[in-house]
């Protein structure tokens, strides 16, 4: 689902200051760089008629339209036995941290399958197609208000929350809100998801969300903004989910988990997150844009 490079021809609101070097967010991708799909881990999950469930289971690319636990039931005391001091004391809250810089050195994933690999670069003269109405931008808004309302990880992580801002910048960001555009790399929507991808996060997930359905492309976007938020925030912060740009260091774009999680929705989890490496940031520029947009988006007005 992030996978955006040389395809979506749009054209950001005039007035929405960039602060990457490249100035504003296009729509084309160098074809050296290209968005990546998104795959989710294998766990069946807990589903909620208003959540997605979980499972036990556990370039610089284009700066415009591209293209998204471990669960359990906890046990059940017994009616009929009397607590114990162990079974009735309190579970050890998670320690803290002491940084957040990410580690040198990642724990192994959590997650052992992931997305389907990205999208080979579409052509730079190829030009996205339109498919069905366009949503209005109050349906859009309601959509992806409503996608970083929701709590995805209810059982193995609930502190897990995607900034609505995070969310209105992505989507501005991925395809200027237009519901109904199709990248040349074969992205969808809103959030721009791939079709391999939502059919991977329906698996994983328990759902049967439709990647054509506006509400449901948001839901989509949300649910791999917070998968990508588990699968990177377990290996290099110590499950500390914090989407939060006040830990990202100025200069150093691989500082914090947010711009971690933006730089995987548009690139592919496997080019930030990589086993026994420090975290990468391939996209700087994309990262740039969208961080840009979350305090600075006309969209976040509407």
């Amino acid at each position: 689902m992030g996978r955006i490079a040389t395809k979506l021809g749009i054209t950001l609101a005039a007035g929405l200051l960039l602060v990457t070097a490249g100035g504003c967010a296009r729509v084309d991708a160098p074809a050296g760089e290209v968005p990546a799909p998104v795959a989710l881990p294998e766990e069946l999950a807990e589903s909620t008629a208003a959540e997605p469930a979980e499972s036990d289971d556990p370039g610089q690319p284009s700066a415009t339209p591209a293209a998204v636990e471990s669960m359990g039931a906890a046990p059940r005391a017994s009616a009929s036995a009397s607590p114990s001091p162990s079974a009735s004391a309190k579970p050890s809250p998670k320690p803290k941290r002491t940084s957040t810089a990410p580690r040198a050195v990642p724990k192994p994933p959590t997650e052992t399958k992931v997305p389907p690999p990205p999208p080979k670069p579409a052509p730079s003269s190829c030009k996205p197609s339109y498919k069905g109405e366009q949503a209005s931008r109050a349906q859009v808004k309601a959509a992806l208000t409503d996608a970083a309302g929701r709590v995805y990880w209810p059982t193995s992580a609930p502190d897990i929350r995607i900034p609505l801002n995070l969310v209105k910048a992505t989507a501005w960001q991925e395809s200027g809100w237009q519901s109904n555009i199709v990248a040349c790399d074969g992205g969808i929507g809103l959030m721009q998801v791939m079709p391999d991808t939502g059919t991977w996060m329906n698996q994983r997930f328990g759902q049967s969300y439709d990647v054509w359905d506006h509400r449901d492309n948001a839901y989509l976007g949300g649910t791999y903004l917070a998968w990508l938020t588990k699968y990177i925030g377990d290996m290099y912060f110590d499950s500390d989910y914090r989407l939060d740009a006040s830990l990202c260091t100025s200069g150093e774009l691989n500082s914090c988990l947010l711009n971690a999680v933006i730089a995987a929705y548009n690139y592919g989890h496997g080019a930030v997150a990589r086993e026994g490496q420090p975290l990468a940031i391939p996209n700087p520029s994309y990262v740039r844009n969208v961080r840009a947009l979350m305090t600075e988006c006309v969209c976040l007005g509407y």
